[in-house]
């Protein structure tokens, strides 16, 4: 059995994160079963890009900053580590991303030290899922002593769900995500990836940011939602089975989620997950709007899926209107299908991805569909965003 602590945290104020973590961590055991004095610890952030913190696209650096003050208290040294998706002329944009977040200053403010996976060298470990292929990881993982990872709930317009189990990916520095993303384009084969960094990686304990979500077309170009959640555990699949349940999604709708579970990264059956700390069921986020690629209303059944997802299937289109011609879709784009002039997309060698549209920082790349009916919906979707 899998343990999953739920907490109810309405605002970013230090004094209630403080209590709410702590009190979380007391139900895991203690800070004492994680952490030692002197241990150096590595909190792994969401930082998809150069976005503020509350933006909901990343892990807050309010939220970090409390995490840095309770692990000093435990005598720890504390780094905080990622690498950025996508690409502005030609490198990862994460030592823009830090500063734009509220990072690096907050960094400072409490010395805690920043470790730009792009910069920190890696460690060649094996692909489980791609037999003689090797991985390459940020360093940090593995230097620390321990890694807390601390996911933001978000919803995501390709992956459905994005969270703990995740959010690991940003531990493939640099250009080198997009290689996957070339490589493994479905994402029955993007999921065995994920699972293959948490086989080769260290991660210790996962604290999720839920206080506000991202709603709809995430994990960048969604909305704020206030979930004023906390999820902490020691296991990703079952924190993210509790986290997608509130959403009113399944693990077994979660292609990631799904083959985290098979290939034994954690527990996704709720029957098997023991909830604790505020709540003793499973809260469900009324009004939560999700991404056009699930439908909750859908049976179960793969036939009545596929025929959804196909109806709503959308490709990237860049609206040049809102385009601000940072390149970022062209340099993050793992197959070159997009113009850089015109920004037009050659969708014969598109993969759709949708890496254009997840790291577009001014929401330009939108989703659009080819049948008129979806079409319509998709148009009217975008005009709200």
């Amino acid at each position: 059995m899998s343990k999953v602590i739920l907490q109810e945290c309405k605002s970013y104020g230090l004094s209630e994160v403080t209590n709410k973590i702590n009190s979380g961590i007391e139900k895991l055991g203690g800070w004492n079963q994680f952490v030692k004095p002197g241990d150096i610890v590595l909190l792994k952030i969401n930082l998809i890009g150069p976005k503020s913190s509350d933006s909901a696209s990343i892990t807050h650096c309010e939220f970090t900053r409390e995490l840095v003050r309770i692990l000093k208290g435990q005598g720890c040294t504390v780094w905080i580590g990622d690498s950025s998706g996508g690409a502005i002329a030609g490198m990862a944009p994460t030592t823009q991303s830090f500063k734009v977040s509220g990072y690096e200053k907050m960094a400072e403010e409490e010395g805690a030290e920043i470790k730009n996976f792009d910069r920190e060298g890696v460690v060649e470990a094996s692909c489980e899922s791609r037999p003689g292929e090797k991985m390459f990881i940020a360093k940090p993982i593995f230097d620390a002593d321990v890694v807390i990872n601390l996911p933001k709930l978000k919803t995501h317009s390709a992956a459905i769900y994005t969270g703990a189990v995740k959010n690991v990916f940003g531990c493939i520095p640099g250009l080198r995500k997009a290689f996957y993303h070339k490589t493994a384009p479905d994402q029955a084969a993007f999921s065995q990836i994920i699972s293959d960094i948490h086989r080769a990686g260290r991660f210790h304990l996962h604290i999720m940011d839920g206080i506000t979500a991202m709603q709809g077309e995430g994990p960048t170009a969604g909305e704020p939602y206030n979930a004023n959640k906390i999820l902490i555990s020691k296991d990703p699949v079952a924190l993210d089975a509790v986290g997608a349940k509130m959403l009113n999604m399944s693990v077994d709708r979660v292609p990631i989620l799904l083959t985290a579970q098979r290939r034994g990264i954690g527990e996704g059956n709720l029957d098997r997950i023991v909830l604790d700390g505020d709540y003793n069921t499973i809260p469900r986020l009324e009004g939560f709007k999700l991404p056009k690629k699930f439908r909750s209303n859908i049976s179960k059944n793969s036939k009545a899926v596929t025929k959804v997802v196909d109806f709503f299937k959308a490709r990237p289109t860049v609206n040049t209107k809102k385009c601000r011609k940072c390149n970022m879709c062209v340099e993050s784009c793992p197959v070159q299908a997009i113009n850089r002039e015109t920004k037009k997309i050659n969708y014969e060698l598109c993969i759709e991805c949708m890496c254009c549209h997840e790291l577009c920082m001014f929401k330009a790349v939108e989703l659009k569909s080819n049948n008129i009916v979806a079409g319509v919906i998709t148009g009217l979707y975008n005009r709200k965003k």
